[in-house]
């Protein structure tokens, strides 16, 4: 007796796996698979085949096998870019071409070794995918697989409203705190959406549009998410603008033409040290109370 819901089948059916991994002819596979699938459904249980290489596996034997097995009411296939070797166009065009052949639904597994994972991943939805393996931070073998987290970017900005209604997306920060302090590595600075720096901004240009309308240079909304966007001001690269949003911070106030001159000030010292908050509010209080003191107030 079981507690499992499903199975799934997996065999590589590329010319390198079959030589040199299992040793198994396009034959053997075929059958042998009708005899699982059959087996697996006489125990009630869902099952999934999938290949393994597919994208170096020959298009005839793929979709012969697909077709034989959903011939015999197999609930889903599988599609893996095992060595991450697929470009998006290629997934579209074997998911589209999979999707005429067979009424199960299709599963993608998108390995990241060469950045296209989350790419891969979309595209497959947009032929006619219905399932798509992502894991938390991209874990998985060698560079990993699609990231939970830039796929749901992804998918947010293609449709807002939907992925909102489906999904609680303020859980992804402590989820992948969680995993990360599991296996103790770190989240990288320039992660998708939960990274440093995902919503940090520093040039002049960039910030002067931020405080103006964030739409400017942010596609996702920090606060979809729980996260909140930073306009860094502690640098050489400072605009005054990311200042002047400073100064209102602190209940301070100054000409447009005195927030220059702090931010000039600023920025020579960013080019001698790097300078914390801390350091900036300093520099710009002293320069507020000299303005008073040179008024004689």
């Amino acid at each position: 007796m079981t507690t499992v819901d499903g199975l799934d089948i997996v065999i590589g059916t590329s010319p390198q796996l079959m030589e040199h991994s299992h040793g198994k002819s396009m034959d053997y596979i075929r059958e042998t698979a009708l005899e699982v699938v059959r087996f697996v459904q006489s125990k009630g249980l869902e099952v999934r085949f999938s290949s393994e290489d597919s994208f170096r596996s020959d298009l005839v034997d793929l979709l012969n096998i697909y077709s034989a097995v959903d011939k015999v009411g197999v609930n889903r296939v599988g599609i893996a870019d095992t060595i991450g070797v697929a470009d998006p166009r290629q997934v579209y065009d074997l998911v589209r071409t999979l999707r005429g052949c067979v009424r199960a639904d299709i599963e993608t597994h998108m390995h990241n070794d060469t950045g296209c994972a989350i790419a891969n991943s979309f595209c497959a939805l947009q032929a006619g995918a219905t399932h798509v393996d992502t894991s938390v931070l991209g874990i998985g073998e060698r560079n990993g697989i699609t990231p939970l987290g830039g796929f749901v970017a992804r998918m947010l900005t293609h449709d807002r409203d939907y992925v909102k209604s489906k999904y609680d997306l303020t859980k992804l920060k402590p989820l992948e705190d969680l995993v990360a302090n599991a296996v103790e590595i770190n989240i990288p600075f320039n992660n998708y959406v939960t990274g440093f720096c995902a919503f940090t901004h520093k040039a002049g240009i960039h910030a002067k549009a931020i405080l103006a309308n964030p739409t400017t240079y942010e596609i996702i909304d920090p606060k979809d998410f729980g996260m909140s966007r930073y306009v860094h001001f502690a640098s050489r690269l400072t605009g005054w603008n990311a200042i002047k949003s400073r100064v209102s911070q602190l209940g301070l106030e100054m000409t447009d033409s005195q927030i220059k001159q702090c931010t000039t000030r600023i920025k020579a010292m960013a080019d001698v040290r790097h300078l914390a908050i801390e350091d900036t509010d300093a520099i710009i209080n002293a320069f507020y109370e000299n303005l008073y003191a040179e008024k004689g107030v």
